[in-house]
């Protein structure tokens, strides 16, 4: 990288160090960030003022790239990098602003993607431990709890796709229901025996609470469609009566889902059909797994879904 040979060393550095309290200052006095914000853009600004002793005008695109490949191979988290090259590019934009810098250096530099994080598994035996139908509940609230936590497991449904469902998208006899995913994608998904047979015992007490004209499948003691946070609460509730030591979610279940049926076998890409995720990658990333191309999909790999043959006529 050029060093700026305008300035002598001292003053070079007195001139940059000026520039970064003046950039510190208007982001606390002016744009009234927190002190906990400044203080993260200091150490950022600070990292940067160690990897580049000249004037900022001499800084180009390509010195930015190296500055962030230098951090990566240093062992800096993605998401580290990440935040140092957005604490940059509001720098360089104010000196741009202050006409200080012709151009921004950073301007559209994005930092490597970070993988997501995952939950944390649940095996098999600590699933079916938290969808063991429970006791001691008034039997219209067991019998719909119990539905719901089949499903999304049984399915994988994501908790807004659960309770948007509508009795019209149920298809028991085919064992199918009818999601309305992300981008309002819609898809079918296969729905196990065991799950099926939840949604029956709960579909014979549902009238119970819902109102002949309510539409939604799951509903709540008011006769009215259930809400995520609702959801949320029950299988929590579900979670510890199971004495589970991992704090029990829909997301959860979706990811066991997802995971279990590809460790038992099965196809990469059905997997993403059966998440409703629009492209593979994210597949791979949710379930953590690589590409991989295993034997069978739904009925012969998800514990839910496997049935005695010759006895099951459903």
């Amino acid at each position: 990288m050029s060093s700026g040979p305008t300035l002598q060393p001292d003053k070079a550095a007195d001139s940059l160090d000026a520039d970064i309290a003046a950039f510190l200052a208007h982001l606390r006095d002016i744009r009234g960030h927190s002190p906990h914000t400044v203080q993260a853009y200091r150490r950022d600004l600070t990292q940067l003022r160690a990897l580049h002793n000249g004037p900022w005008d001499a800084l180009k695109a390509a010195d930015m790239r190296r500055i962030a490949g230098q951090l990566a191979r240093q062992g800096r988290h993605p998401r580290s990098i990440q935040r140092f090259l957005s604490a940059v590019r509001g720098f360089f934009a104010y000196q741009v602003e202050q006409r200080r810098m012709p151009a921004n250096p950073a301007a559209g530099m994005r930092g490597p993607r970070a993988g997501r994080a995952l939950p944390r598994d649940l095996d098999v035996d600590q699933t079916q431990q938290a969808l063991a139908p429970p006791e001691g509940l008034d039997p219209t609230l067991a019998a719909r709890d119990h539905a719901m936590l089949e499903l999304l497991y049984s399915s994988g449904l994501r908790l807004s796709e659960l309770t948007g469902l509508d009795l019209i998208d149920l298809d028991l006899d085919a064992g199918l229901v009818r999601v309305l995913g992300k981008g309002r994608r819609e898809r079918s998904v296969p729905v196990g025996r065991v799950a099926r047979d939840a949604l029956r015992a709960w579909l014979k007490r549902r009238g119970k609470w819902a109102a002949a004209d309510e539409r939604a499948v799951f509903v709540s003691r008011r006769g009215q469609r259930i809400g995520n946070r609702a959801v949320q609460r029950r299988v929590a509730e579900a979670g510890r009566r199971a004495g589970l030591d991992v704090h029990l979610h829909p997301h959860r279940l979706r990811h066991a889902f997802a995971s279990h049926l590809l460790e038992s076998s099965g196809d990469l890409r059905a997997i993403q059909e059966l998440l409703g995720h629009a492209n593979l990658e994210t597949t791979q990333i949710y379930t953590h797994l690589d590409y991989q191309h295993l034997a069978q999909v739904y009925d012969a790999a998800h514990p839910r879904a496997r049935r005695s043959r010759p006895a099951d006529t459903d």
